[in-house]
């Protein structure tokens, strides 16, 4: 697996600075780079300007860069079922500001703030159908619906997006850390759905959520790999970390496991 098929990223955020600094630093690094973009209300923003967009195309052209773009905030319908809430609004505008980029993917989390672990089938079936409008309002803003990616987030189970995703054609983000956090093996998740799968997170689970590599061991990563090797994935395999520490260790931790398959 020296010459694996998929497109290596990680995300924006490696160096304490703004988007153009971090995506020049890591050209030559990986072929994507996830842009963490946020709209706070009274708050700070760091939504790209028409030329913040214009230099993020020229890097990506001559460095042959790919950008997945992460939707701030979890998907979710206003109080009286429609469009006007502020996840969709704000992912509307990021959906806009970033076209030109023609992004791989929009990495999307759905709702969790109605979702409890453990719910009945009538609570679920109204989640999904919620969930289901909201994401439908989020695909209409994209040219193909694909490049809409569901991420599993760490604390529900990893299959809870798949009724939503039999009513809307996007695709699936999946991520190991998250199930990997959650005690699952990663392997059998993968043969299951990673046909559907535009994006893959891949990080360790230390102290905290979303660190380096250093953190999983080695024969767990080498199955993971191997599965991806297997299945021929050509995909975004996205480092989702957010330090320069953190990124240096995993790329070590990545081309050793992946020079021993």
């Amino acid at each position: 697996m020296k010459n694996p098929l998929y497109r290596l990223g990680t995300t924006s955020y490696i160096l304490p600075d703004d988007l153009i600094p971090n995506v020049r630093f890591l050209t030559g690094k990986v072929q994507d780079v996830e842009l963490i973009l946020f709209d706070i209300q009274g708050g700070p923003s760091n939504l790209p300007d028409a030329a913040t967009v214009e230099e993020l195309g020229r890097l990506a052209e001559e460095h042959n860069l790919t950008y997945t773009v992460h939707l701030p905030l979890d998907l979710r319908l206003d109080e009286n079922g429609g469009s006007d809430h502020i996840s969709l609004r704000q992912a509307q505008r990021v959906i806009e500001c970033t076209r030109p980029l023609h992004p791989w993917a929009y990495v999307a989390h759905l709702d969790r703030s109605a979702l409890p672990a453990l719910f009945d089938l009538q609570n679920q079936a109204q989640w999904v159908k919620q969930a289901a409008r909201a994401l439908e309002c989020t695909a209409g803003w994209i040219e193909d619906p694909v490049s809409l990616a569901v991420e599993n987030l760490e604390g529900y189970p990893p299959e809870v997006n798949l009724p939503v995703l039999e009513l809307v054609p996007a695709s699936l983000c999946i991520d190991i850390g998250h199930l990997w956090r959650d005690g699952h093996a990663a392997p059998p998740y993968l043969d299951l759905y990673l046909e559907r799968a535009r994006v893959v997170h891949l990080h360790g689970v230390g102290e905290r959520d979303h660190a380096s590599l250093v953190h999983t061991p080695p024969d767990v990563l080498r199955r993971t790999l191997d599965c991806l090797a297997a299945r021929r994935y050509t995909g975004v395999l996205t480092l989702e970390v957010f330090n320069q520490a953190d990124l240096e260790s995993s790329l070590a931790v990545l081309q050793a496991v992946q020079g021993e398959l």
